[in-house]
């Protein structure tokens, strides 16, 4: 499946409502990644940062819950996530030429 295949799916099981696009969406993908990120946490307390094929799944289905809210995110700014992922990757390599891989700011 490509990026513009997974957000046109996605797209169709979009359902709020057209006054809240963009903001809805964004809400959601701040609460999806604290989700992720809670989980991961738990991975650290409970597990001792040992990785279960059950808490692995636990993981992968957050990160798919991420990504239908990066695609929606994406769908209401007008824009593919294949755009999204070049100009980010465009981006990277930039920085890895210039020495600015680490560090921090927007625009090193």
């Amino acid at each position: 499946m490509t990026l513009e295949e997974y957000q046109k799916e996605a797209q169709k099981t979009a359902l709020y409502p057209e006054a809240y696009r963009l903001l809805y969406p964004t809400l959601g993908l701040a609460g999806e990644a604290g989700e992720l990120a809670n989980k991961v946490k738990k991975v650290l307390r409970d597990q001792g940062g040992s990785l279960t094929a059950e808490a692995q799944e636990a993981l992968v289905a957050e990160l798919g819950d991420v990504l239908w809210y990066v695609a929606q995110v994406a769908t209401d700014l007008g824009v593919s996530l294949e755009r999204v992922a070049q100009q980010n990757l465009a981006k990277l390599r930039s920085r890895q030429e210039r020495g600015q891989l680490g560090g921090s700011g927007d625009n090193r």
